[in-house]
């Protein structure tokens, strides 16, 4: 009997990707589970498996290690899982000008958001196009679309997967694969510091968006083969307007910051 089809999710410990993976289960995959945080992996495993009736293996890694991709590969291939969907939604967030970033810190999200999807697609990818069947889902951000002052690194990444994705999926769609992108606008996830901002407050009054939900959009958008998937209206407005935003008007925000600040 051929193995059965399984959903790879990156980051799905919790937020997005946990309500991903609790959606995939629903539809009859079984999962391959990969986040760093171990604890909150293995009961979502158990939940899920138990829930749904499904096979869950996890995988405890730091996506930000170099070799993180590759080490996940081999074993997927080692256990012979048969990775029909393949979702890189793995990230964090962090509040910094360029100037005074942390050097680690900006090198961990460059590697976290660029260097492992980019080489996980490259082993899954070359996988699907041969069996000519599949799906890349990639979680960007609204940000790909127009950066600001404090979030150079995780825009500029942010951006590259969007970019990425669309170059996949003209190169991919004539052999059976699907690449999405999905660019969710703010989100009510543990993504933020709560000592900064408070998410519940923020998703009370519909300034960030529930987890499932987008999580809801981008699997559809997905299986129905759309090239990106952007959830709610408020983003899509926000995004037209932060898009039209001059930069002279971004600039004049900035200096008046510092002024008060």
């Amino acid at each position: 009997m051929p193995p059965k089809p399984t959903a790879l999710i990156t980051g799905s410990a919790s937020g997005i990707g946990y309500e991903m993976a609790r959606i995939l289960a629903g539809q009859g995959y079984d999962l391959y589970l990969v986040d760093i945080q171990e604890e909150a992996l293995l009961q979502a495993s158990k939940e899920l498996s138990h829930l749904f009736k499904i096979s869950v293996t996890v995988c405890a890694i730091d996506l930000s290690l170099p070799d993180a991709a590759e080490m996940i590969y081999k074993d997927c291939c080692d256990r012979k899982l048969d990775v029909d969907v393949l979702i890189s939604n793995a990230g964090f967030f962090f509040f910094s000008e360029v100037a005074q970033s942390d050097p680690e810190i900006a090198a961990r999200m460059i590697r976290l958001h660029v260097h492992t999807p980019s080489m996980l697609a490259i082993y899954f990818a070359r996988e699907m196009k041969q069996k000519q069947r599949g799906y890349i889902l990639m979680t960007s951000s609204v940000s790909a679309y127009k950066t600001f002052p404090g979030i150079g690194f995780y825009a500029a990444s942010k951006a590259y997967l969007k970019s990425f994705c669309e170059s996949m999926r003209h190169e991919l769609r004539y052999h059976g694969v699907y690449v999405t992108t999905l660019c969710p606008g703010a989100t009510a996830t543990n993504l933020y510091d709560p000592g900064i901002i408070n998410v519940k407050t923020a998703k009370r009054w519909g300034i960030m968006m529930d987890p499932h939900k987008v999580a809801a959009a981008g699997i559809k958008g997905m299986f129905n083969q759309k090239a990106m998937v952007m959830p709610g209206l408020m983003t899509k407005v926000l995004t037209i307007l932060s898009v039209l935003t001059p930069g002279a008007v971004i600039y004049w925000a900035r200096v008046r910051w510092k002024r008060l600040f």
